[in-house]
């Protein structure tokens, strides 16, 4: 079933270990505008707005083009963000994407959607991973047999008792809600396991809500960038295509 999406790419000024990172330039363009410019890739999307709360950002997406609007600085997350946003727009779905993916996959924008199509309120993303698994900074999830999410966790997930060489997987944070459920969501309250993990999606498991799983088909590299060395990584990275 096609269904309406709005894609929001929230974009907050300040970063406790890396404030201002949306304008950070790679090479002659800004972040932001290397992330706006991968999301506009994407074959689905009947808009795209950054969502911030800083007006230096709102300028500089407005000056190449982009649509952003503004919303409170006092936000809790990115999510409380791009739910605010998404009550502009007539549309039947959002998408969230993160602000500091410049080398995003717009494929993997497409797969969110494809869930959500597919009738799921809440889907997320996920690929195996080979290396680096003990890292908490790499967040793991565990699936059903229908691929649903049965927690997400900054340890190594499964433990691996008796060797079964099952797959780990990581979790790539794209999120795509059912504009009604992710109404929904932003109300729950506060949850423990949550809250221990600091990941904000288990919030909707401890609701007992379902999130839908895609193994993306996507090979590309994405970094998340959180500090100035991320951001020369992706740097290099470029350079090299």
């Amino acid at each position: 079933m096609k269904i309406k999406i709005l894609g929001v790419i929230p974009a907050r000024y300040g970063s406790s270990r890396f404030p201002g990172k949306p304008l950070a330039k790679i090479f002659d363009k800004p972040m932001i505008r290397h992330v706006y410019e991968q999301v506009k890739l994407s074959r689905v999307l009947n808009n795209i707005i950054v969502a911030t709360d800083d007006e230096k950002i709102l300028n500089c997406v407005k000056d190449f083009g982009g649509n952003a609007m503004m919303t409170p600085s006092d936000l809790p997350n990115g999510t409380t963000r791009a739910e605010l946003v998404s009550r502009n727009f007539d549309v039947d779905a959002v998408i969230n994407i993160q602000g500091d993916e410049p080398l995003l996959d717009p494929i993997m924008i497409d797969e969110v959607a494809e869930m959500l199509e597919a009738g799921n309120y809440c889907a997320t993303l996920c690929r195996n991973l080979n290396d680096d698994r003990e890292n908490p900074n790499i967040v793991k999830v565990v699936l059903s047999q229908n691929n649903f999410a049965l927690y997400f966790s900054r340890s190594l997930i499964p433990y691996e008792r008796n060797k079964i060489n099952s797959p780990i997987y990581q979790h790539i944070g794209i999120y795509g809600y059912t504009k009604e459920f992710l109404k929904k969501y932003i109300s729950l309250p506060e949850t423990p396991l949550s809250n221990a993990e600091s990941l904000e999606q288990l919030k909707i498991l401890e609701h007992d809500y379902k999130i839908k799983v895609g193994i993306t088909k996507s090979k590309k590299i994405s970094i998340g960038v959180d500090t100035p060395e991320d951001l020369e990584q992706v740097r290099k990275i470029l350079q090299c295509k």
